[in-house]
């Protein structure tokens, strides 16, 4: 699972930008995938083939973009100013290492920042504004960026590359982009778990690979009328609660399994889903925590409304230091999110025939 996630993670692929992402994905499970498409935005759709055409079909959406930047203009002295894809916190983005991916490859460069020497003249306490800032790529002219492959429009992420922390006993994993590359690992391993098990009986699945979830669920939002699917969940991350700052409750633990998502501000699951999750988390003895948390949204948020609806839920990954570029996840909820996404697939026949007031 690691190696997978750090290939993932270290490609470039804001919002808009993600066909590196979707490329990879393609090829890593198209031997596995009875179909496999891109629609007109860029989702990557991949189809497993029911192995009981009598149980509910199941919509399962991860999302490939990252928040990122993009190349706005290119100064004099060769370097790069730039533009937001995505929520970002400006006070992080002073010193950052970032990649660009240019027309001839990834080109690094460091969001530039005064010397500590020069704070007796500056006020310490103000925060840039992203557009105050700049990039540099080590060119001092115009011709020396376009030498580079750079130019007006191109995508840029933060530069850290995923690493191992922690211990034998717990392996966690640091870096930028895990929201949502651990949803896509999540999802590339539930397709191998579904091939892996043609005896086990499901509806059809599919598994796909959203776009442009960082800048309004803009990809999710096509998907329903075409799949129509009867149920659907989004893997994604969500902000842990569980470090001594002083806005953490102490209600989304790292390492304590998928939470199963009761509410957030794009999304009240159907609890048709919270129920079924629930219960075969209980039954497989998969660890799991609940989550309402309101300062998000999901692909969830777009499925649910889209076409005549869709019963929808939320399986969420615990990841402290979200939008950052030191992002922590734990590997071990990895597997598990695999596990009860399985799980929820293989018992879909118990909601067949049921709808809202069954609950």
């Amino acid at each position: 699972m690691y190696q997978l996630l750090k290939e993932l993670c270290e490609l470039v692929g804001p919002s808009g930008f993600e066909q590196d992402v979707q490329r990879f994905i393609r090829d890593h499970v198209k031997d596995g995938a009875d179909e496999v498409q891109v629609d007109a935005l860029g989702n990557l759709i991949v189809k497993i083939n029911a192995t009981d055409p009598e149980m509910p079909s199941v919509l399962l959406a991860a999302h490939a973009d990252e928040i990122g930047l993009i190349v706005k203009k290119i100064e004099p002295n060769g370097t790069l100013r730039f533009e937001k894809l995505g929520g970002f916190d400006d006070r992080i983005l002073l010193a950052q290492p970032v990649t660009i991916k240019g027309s001839e490859g990834y080109v690094e460069g460091v969001i530039g920042t005064l010397s500590m020497h020069y704070v007796k003249w500056d006020d310490p306490k103000r925060i840039d504004s992203h557009r105050e800032l700049y990039i540099d790529i080590g060119a001092s002219s115009v011709e020396e960026v376009a030498e580079m492959g750079v130019k007006v429009g191109q995508p840029i992420s933060y530069g850290s590359g995923l690493k191992l922390i922690g211990d034998k006993k717990r392996s966690r994993a640091v870096g930028k982009a895990l929201d949502d590359r651990a949803g896509c690992a999540v999802l590339i391993g539930l397709i191998k778990e579904l091939k892996d098990h043609p005896d086990r009986a499901h509806g059809d699945v599919y598994c796909v690979f959203t776009v442009q979830e960082e800048v309004g669920l803009r990809g999710a939002s096509v998907l329903s009328p075409a799949i129509q699917p009867d149920f659907a969940l989004a893997i994604d991350t969500t902000p842990t609660s569980d470090t001594y700052d002083v806005l953490m409750t102490g209600t989304r633990v790292l390492g304590g399994g998928p939470c199963i998502k009761i509410a957030d501000k794009s999304l009240i699951a159907h609890p048709l889903v919270t129920g079924l999750l629930e219960k075969v988390a209980v039954e497989r003895n998969i660890p799991h925590q609940l989550e309402v948390f309101m300062g998000i949204g999901t692909d969830a948020g777009a499925i649910h409304m889209t076409s005549t609806g869709v019963s929808s839920g939320v399986l969420s990954i615990p990841s402290r230091y979200t939008h950052s570029p030191v992002e922590i996840v734990d590997l071990g909820d990895l597997e598990n999110t695999v596990k009860l996404a399985a799980e929820f697939v293989y018992h879909t026949g118990e909601l067949k025939g049921k709808n809202f007031l069954d609950t």
